[in-house]
């Protein structure tokens, strides 16, 4: 009589016929034997792609350089949105320092972060009551 090895085909024959016996479903483990693992690095990229990480890890970095470069009674009554297509987006909180700010500041403004960050990253501003 062969040797009924766990590995192989009758050794899987005779646990499958077990397991009806015992009323056990195999077919999730055999599945999960099929599936082939992958590496870490390959899952944490597609977590990280999937979450945006590179952008919010760069809006985030606006804030830090937004925060500490500019006037604080500035920062105090406007604050980065989001950046999209080199557009920064500032929500300011009343329409006096919507005004100010575009009148007086906006040109300063954008030389001071497209010093930190390039003239191709920031190209310009927008600002908003929001």
């Amino acid at each position: 009589m062969p040797s009924l090895k766990k590995g192989s085909v009758s050794g899987r024959a005779r646990s499958r016929v077990l397991a009806q016996w015992r009323g056990v479903d195999l077919e999730p483990a055999e599945k999960a034997r099929a599936v082939r693992a992958r590496g870490a690095e390959q899952v944490v990229s597609s977590v990280f792609g999937d979450l945006k990480m590179d952008s919010r890890r760069a809006e985030i970095e606006i804030i830090k350089v937004w925060n500490s470069l500019l006037d604080p009674n500035i920062v105090a009554h406007a604050q980065p949105a989001n950046l999209r297509n080199g557009t920064l987006f500032v929500n300011v909180d009343s329409n006096v320092w919507l005004s100010e700010i575009v009148r007086y500041r906006r040109k300063e403004i954008l030389d001071r972060l497209q010093h930190s960050f390039g003239k191709n990253y920031i190209q310009k501003i927008s600002f908003r009551v929001g």
